[in-house]
């Protein structure tokens, strides 16, 4: 992590006239007194300290209160330092959504690391391509995923300290164990006292995560202290969060880090209640067990609640909150939603915005509306984050806004403290991403008069399906691996159930014969599973009179198959 571009290469953190009164009035410097560095790790000791016997974390039959996860972190960060983990060494996690993961997010920036939480879903070779990139010294795996992690560990080539995480809610996905120790006896090894430090700079590396982009090769995006305490903080602001919330772990913790709520959660004292597995059943036994009153995720989830049938139900007395991002909610879903008990906000972000930095703030002139009204309105990304800077719709080229009429489209920027650091070792994608004072998201929409936006497409080259991105160049090279594929093309087909699916449009080679079974097939074994297209087309591809492949005129036709 090295590579990292420390923040006084980038801006000085002070104003010219800040430092102009400094230099008349030495005695107006900041100090221990009246600056401290931001950061999430400062919510921990407060809620430990307020809140000891409260709970912290449910997980299966384990209950934990603030004072024995704060005493665990501890104990892990204390570990991590005595095996020479120090500033910016990135420690790897591939886990589901266990205490373990949770812990992870304050350990590992406590012993002044940089944390690299893995898509759990990804295949092995992008995930050795990961662990070389990011440059892992430790990686902290759960057993369930040996079979993914041990030929990536092969990849990678190097000495890398495995810890294993053997959790006995696991069950029958309990896998072999690959690493020199088991997580608790890790963690035994540290000290509970262990004194920490936050950073001396807000600047400074918090966590690192991958997306995949337009490229084959995921890029790093890398998150400094500062952005995640004010987007964990803007989480409250923007979901009207209760004092003591009882959060549902649904939203995978690898996901832009849980898109900050592992930091938001924390700050409030509430509840972490850890789901290994997403299925109806669990979640509608967490919402009558444990009176869960805020979830996270992609719409798979809310279809997932609504499919579940009537023996997996549960009464629950409390209102339910869940934020959801990607695809918005159609009315029927919307309707059904509210039906059950559960009322739906819209976000948007991305990983370079530590998740959601857009939100369909809600008026209460609207509830008046009918159900359909208000699905087109919740339809709208919505308005800046209290902590994000500023949004506007414009001019790729430019950076003229575009007119606020709901028509005229534009590419949608985002500026202010929850944008990323830059891509690791990257600097040319960093420089792009961010040229002209805005990060630039690809993302086409528009802007109503009333100052909300509204996406009308994603960037072409990426499709979101069930909330992960998936590179459509990844899985046209992935295609063109096949003996039989003399040209290729993917592209977004609209999923019910998804969001999006790929779709892949094939030539084939002169007398070559495949089926679209065995092309799905052939995907799946090379690909991690989600990625691999749902739906195959055999034909000439459209292209231009250069023989660029026509993408938008296979969107066109991807709908209707």
């Amino acid at each position: 992590m090295d590579q990292v571009v420390e923040r006084k290469r980038y801006r000085d953190p002070m104003s010219m006239d800040e430092i102009a009164m400094q230099e008349t009035d030495p005695g107006l410097a900041p100090g221990p007194a009246n600056f401290a560095p931001l950061t999430p790790l400062s919510f921990l000791p407060r809620a430990a300290e307020v809140y000891p016997g409260r709970t912290a974390v449910v997980h299966g039959a384990t209950r934990r209160s603030w004072a024995e996860t704060y005493e665990r972190c501890r104990r892990f960060a204390s570990a991590l330092r005595r095996r020479g983990i120090g500033r910016n060494d990135t420690v790897a996690v591939m886990a589901p959504n266990t205490p373990h993961m949770l812990e992870a997010h304050f350990a590992v920036p406590m012993a002044g690391a940089v944390l690299n939480a893995l898509n759990v879903r990804l295949d092995a070779a992008t995930i050795g391509f990961i662990l070389n990139h990011g440059e892992a010294k430790v990686l902290i795996t759960d057993t369930a995923f040996a079979e993914t992690i041990r030929p990536a560990l092969a990849q990678a080539g190097r000495d890398i300290l495995v810890i294993d995480i053997d959790d006995p809610e696991a069950g029958e996905d309990r896998g072999e164990r690959l690493g020199e120790m088991e997580y608790e006896d890790f963690l035994a090894g540290g000290d509970p006292a262990f004194s920490w430090d936050g950073p001396d700079d807000e600047w400074q590396a918090i966590s690192l995560n991958y997306t995949s982009g337009t490229t084959g090769d995921p890029k790093g995006v890398v998150y400094h202290h500062r952005g995640a305490y004010l987007n964990a903080l803007g989480n409250i602001q923007v979901w009207e969060m209760s004092p003591h919330p009882v959060y549902l772990w649904t939203l995978p913790m690898f996901h832009c880090n849980g898109w900050c709520f592992p930091w938001t959660v924390t700050a409030l004292a509430g509840t972490h209640v850890c789901l290994r597995k997403v299925d109806g059943k669990s979640i509608y036994d967490a919402f009558a067990d444990h009176g869960v009153t805020h979830l996270c995720g992609a719409p798979i989830v809310m279809q997932t609640l609504l499919g579940a049938p009537a023996a997996e139900r549960r009464v629950f007395d409390q209102k339910v909150r869940m934020m959801t991002a990607a695809a918005p909610p159609p009315a029927a879903v919307l309707a059904a939603m509210q039906d059950d008990g559960i009322e739906v906000t819209h976000v948007y972000g991305l990983t370079e915005s530590y998740g959601p930095a857009v939100v369909c703030a809600w008026h209460e002139a609207w509830d008046e509306l009918p159900i359909e009204q208000q699905a087109e309105m919740k339809s709208r990304q919505g308005v800046t984050y209290p902590v994000l800077e500023s949004l506007m719709v414009a001019d790729p080229e430019t950076l003229t806004p575009v007119p606020r009429d709901g028509a005229t489209l534009g590419e949608v920027f985002l500026r202010g403290n929850i944008v990323m650091k830059g891509y690791l070792k990257n600097p040319a994608t960093t420089r792009a991403a961010l040229k002209g004072g805005w990060f630039h998201t690809g993302d086409l929409g528009v802007w109503h008069p009333d100052g909300y936006i509204e996406l009308k497409d994603r960037s072409k080259d990426i499709i979101i399906s069930g909330g992960e991105n998936i590179s459509s160049i990844e899985v046209e090279g992935a295609l063109y691996r096949h003996p039989a594929v003399a040209a290729a093309a993917v592209v977004a087909k609209p999923d019910e159930k998804w969001g999006e699916t790929p779709c892949a449009f094939l030539e084939l080679k002169p007398g070559a014969r495949a089926t679209p079974e065995e092309i799905i097939a052939f995907c799946r074994d090379n690909l991690a599973r989600f990625k691999a297209p749902r739906h195959v087309v055999f034909g000439p591809l459209p292209k231009t009179s250069t023989g660029k492949i026509q993408k938008y005129l296979l969107r066109e036709q991807a709908e209707k198959v």
